[in-house]
């Protein structure tokens, strides 16, 4: 007997109407009746929310979900009919955020939502929300003219404390959350760009390893989580009364619970041409849109936490075909020499800094080393393709690496055999120095490194996806922050505006 199955359509940021969902809809409710899936549509919902005023922040969105679920599908959810939820872009974010406050807390009831598949999400944000809702608003193809919400903005800003906290949830759950019980979540991207939409001042329109919004690495759920932690302050051997504190230790490596990633071929983030959700046909002939409605279908069809395993590997090998196969991309010009782009495979790290007593510390050098020496020079030329530190958290910075440079790579070439670019070695080692300021004074930070490692290289660089490095400073506290002196007789006023730190420190 078919399995019934509501579907609930959530878009993404800035958008203000349902056309951006094109004929997914109808496509996936025919379809799902043709194609012999095991499943009936009952019923689709066109969801819409309000992103594009600034007081509206994405937990603001997740409970008026949470409040229009209650009303609207009351009706299907006490029928017992889990519903499906396809998100695209900003969308994902919002319903993760819904899921996981109100159900995944001990003893939380079991969630109206029994799939989430997730086309081009902002999982760790969008390299694009930096540049800010004015300049954003001239990008007519995304937003015709609207300026995108300040608040939710704020969240799609890489680094941003929303992200970070959610992310780190999820990456630290352990796969609780994921099962018949739980939710199926699975995740969908292009990695194209529609030229069509390349805006030249906005490079990242253009961005290879992205969708020209959303980059794999930041819409791929399967991250790892790192925490770095300086060890104590202790004197130094020179014996001049300095203390040092060199070594950052390993805490905790944490890596994301397993969860499918299906890179699509030829989609990009919007459009109707390319745009992975927009430019579905509502026409069965449409051959271009095939792979994302079968893959759409295939995640609905899991039902068992074996099923989503086995999803989890027929996409890691459906992907992998894909980024072999669009790994150069040749642009033909009439009498003109051809364009080449290497779709290499991408990988993001985002670092937050703080210290012992939880405090950001905003000024700080950051310097990646490699090989034996641990130089920064060592590292492989071209690595390091964007930085970016988040504005309301300076104390986060994302770096987005070439992981095929990093990592090594063949040589490419082109159906000619014109070698178009020569075998990559790679790095060797990967290791973190971090001199943070103030360094000196009443309190203060010591500077420390850890040490390159092949065990970072290989641990903190995933292809296609996202790590966050907490690194954890000690805060030196010297002791003359607080002095108590006998008082003499008569009292004799004391002047301690000129007290030096001196060479104690509080432990």
């Amino acid at each position: 007997m078919p399995i019934e199955k509501v579907v609930v359509f959530v878009h993404g940021w800035s958008v203000t109407n349902t056309d951006t969902y094109g004929g997914l809809p109808v496509r996936l409710r025919e379809e799902a009746k043709a194609v012999g899936v095991n499943i009936q549509i009952k019923e689709i919902f066109l969801g819409r929310y309000i992103s594009f005023h600034d007081e509206v922040r994405v937990n603001d969105i997740s409970k008026a979900f949470h409040a229009a679920v209650k009303d609207q599908l009351s009706d299907i959810v006490d029928d017992g009919i889990r519903f499906v939820c396809i998100t695209h872009s900003t969308g994902g974010p919002v319903i993760r955020d819904w899921w996981h406050h109100y159900y995944t807390a001990e003893g939380s009831e079991i969630c109206p939502m029994s799939h989430l598949v997730m086309l081009a999400p902002a999982n760790y944000g969008s390299a694009l929300a930096q540049l800010g809702k004015g300049r954003l608003s001239r990008l007519k193809f995304w937003f015709g003219g609207v300026e995108p919400g300040q608040g939710v903005l704020d969240w799609l800003e890489l680094g941003s404390a929303e992200a970070w906290d959610l992310n780190t949830k999820w990456i630290c759950n352990g796969g609780s959350w994921i099962g018949p019980k739980g939710v199926f979540p699975f995740v969908l991207s292009g990695q194209y760009i529609d030229r069509a939409f390349y805006d030249h001042i906005n490079p990242y329109t253009g961005e290879i390893g992205s969708d020209g919004v959303v980059r794999v690495a930041a819409a791929n759920l399967c991250g790892t989580y790192i925490k770095l932690v300086q060890e104590t302050p202790k004197l130094g051997l020179g014996g001049n009364g300095e203390f040092i504190a060199n070594e950052l230790i390993i805490e905790s490596i944490i890596p994301a619970p397993k969860t499918p990633l299906r890179v699509i071929s030829g989609k990009s983030h919007s459009g109707e041409d390319m745009g992975i959700m927009r430019s579905v046909n509502e026409d069965q002939g449409d051959k271009q849109s095939q792979a994302t409605v079968n893959a759409i279908l295939a995640c609905i069809k899991v039902q068992t936490n074996d099923e989503f395993m086995q999803m989890c590997q027929q996409f890691a090998v459906e992907t992998e075909e894909i980024q072999k196969s669009e790994k150069l991309e040749v642009e033909k010009r009439f009498f003109l020499t051809p364009r080449y782009f290497i779709h290499d495979k991408f990988s993001m790290m985002i670092f937050r800094v703080r210290d012992n007593e939880d405090h950001p510390v905003t000024d700080y050098d950051l310097i990646l080393t490699d090989g034996p020496d641990a130089d920064p020079n060592h590292l492989p030329e071209g690595f390091a393709v964007d930085r970016q530190r988040n504005a309301l958290n300076p104390e986060t910075i994302t770096y987005f690496f070439n992981h095929d440079v990093m990592k090594g790579s063949e040589a490419v070439s082109d159906e000619a055999g014109k070698v178009v670019r020569e075998a990559l070695k790679g790095a060797e080692t990967l290791g973190i120095r971090i001199v943070a300021r103030p360094d000196k004074g009443f309190v203060h930070y010591l500077p420390c490194e850890f040490t390159a490692s092949r065990e970072m290289l290989e641990k903190a660089l995933h292809r296609n996806s996202t790590t966050l490095v907490d690194i954890r400073l000690q805060r030196v506290v010297c002791k003359n922050v607080f002095r108590v002196d006998k008082m003499t007789d008569p009292v004799q006023p004391i002047d301690f505006k000129e007290t030096p730190p001196g060479d104690e420190i509080v432990h």
